[in-house]
């Protein structure tokens, strides 16, 4: 456990409980950091039996903390649940409630959200779960503003995520929020994982994408990254792809689950905010650099996707003064609301 960590990650097991979704939590919450030079986060695993079976017995696992953990988070993870047509335990409920009524942030991978909703936080909040489980969750859970097929919504003190992989991707953005880009791209690199996947981009694509690499959006995607400086459109875009502007968004929104404009926009804003954290350069220069043009279109596009200004996101994630090195104490009573794609404007 990191010395020095001020931010409580508390990860609640129970009967059933998903083994890669705990994996998950425990591989970006509770590893040691040795890479960052700033406090990492301190993680307590609960559960409300002393031994609990998880994924129909495949093991078990004992000698955790008790519900009474929750008390003291700052964060709570709530894994999935096996059968979420089953309400969760009543003592499990309880305990998230509070929680979250005393200020946690609340946080669910994959059926967790089930758990969530049975505490009633999340009546009138925007939510996702995994996309086999929408229609019940919608009937169980009318008040809920469910967000069908998405990879995850962050609706600022809450946050869902819907199924296992993109437990990962929720997680990360966490770490990004509280952290900023440039240590969540250090964790990712650590998984071999893909740094950012935005929340608002679908749960799975129909169609496999095509074995032939020239033949997915990649190649032009990456093309377009080394170019965010400069004037680009989607005519430059479906040019570079050799296929009609309908044509490639249809693509984008078959591959991506977004639109060309919404994709450049918000890799405009990723690299904003990698260049306000590496300091050096003022806001209007950030903004041409990055291809938002001006300040106020940086203004705009920082604070929709991160949910502050660029002013407070530099106060947080920029350099120290006197060490050149990113400020990254996590805010322990985070409310920002990170937009999806399908909500940003372009």
């Amino acid at each position: 456990m990191p010395q020095g960590s001020s931010h409580h990650v508390v990860l609640v097991v129970d009967d059933g409980s998903n083994p890669f979704e705990l994996g998950v939590a425990t591989e970006l919450f509770g590893l040691r950091r040795p890479e960052l030079d700033h406090p990492w986060y301190r993680l307590t695993v609960c559960s409300p039996a002393r031994r609990v079976g998880v994924h129909r017995g495949m093991f078990s696992m004992s000698d955790m903390a008790g519900l009474e953990a929750l008390a003291e988070a700052d964060t709570v993870i709530v894994p999935n649940r096996p059968d979420p047509w089953v309400p969760p335990r009543g003592d499990v409920v309880d305990a998230v409630r509070d929680a979250g009524d005393r200020g946690a942030r609340l946080v669910s991978f994959c059926t967790g959200s089930f758990t969530l909703a049975a505490t009633g936080l999340l009546d009138g909040r925007r939510a996702a779960t995994h996309w086999r489980h929408e229609e019940l969750f919608a009937r169980l859970h009318p008040r809920v503003r469910l967000e069908r097929d998405v990879l995850f919504v962050d609706d600022g003190d809450v946050l869902t995520a819907a199924g296992s992989a993109s437990a990962l991707d929720l997680g990360l953005h966490v770490i990004r929020r509280d952290h900023g880009a440039r240590t969540a791209n250090t964790v990712s690199r650590r998984l071999v994982f893909t740094g950012h996947r935005e929340g608002g981009q679908r749960q799975f694509v129909p169609h496999p994408v095509p074995a032939v690499a020239d033949t997915s959006l990649a190649p032009v995607l990456d093309w377009a990254r080394e170019r965010l400086d400069r004037p680009l459109s989607v005519a430059d875009l479906a040019a570079r792809a050799a296929v009609s502007q309908a044509t490639l968004h249809r693509r984008f929104r078959a591959e991506l689950g977004t639109t060309p404009l919404a994709w450049l926009r918000s890799e405009r804003v990723l690299l904003a905010c990698r260049l306000i954290e590496l300091g050096g350069m003022g806001f209007e220069a950030i903004a041409r650099a990055s291809g938002l043009g001006t300040a106020s279109n940086l203004r705009s596009g920082v604070r929709a996707q991160t949910g502050v200004s660029p002013a407070v996101y530099r106060e947080r994630f920029g350099p120290r003064r006197g060490d050149g090195q990113a400020s990254a104490a996590p805010s322990s009573r985070g409310r920002h609301s990170v937009q999806s794609p399908r909500h940003a404007a372009p």
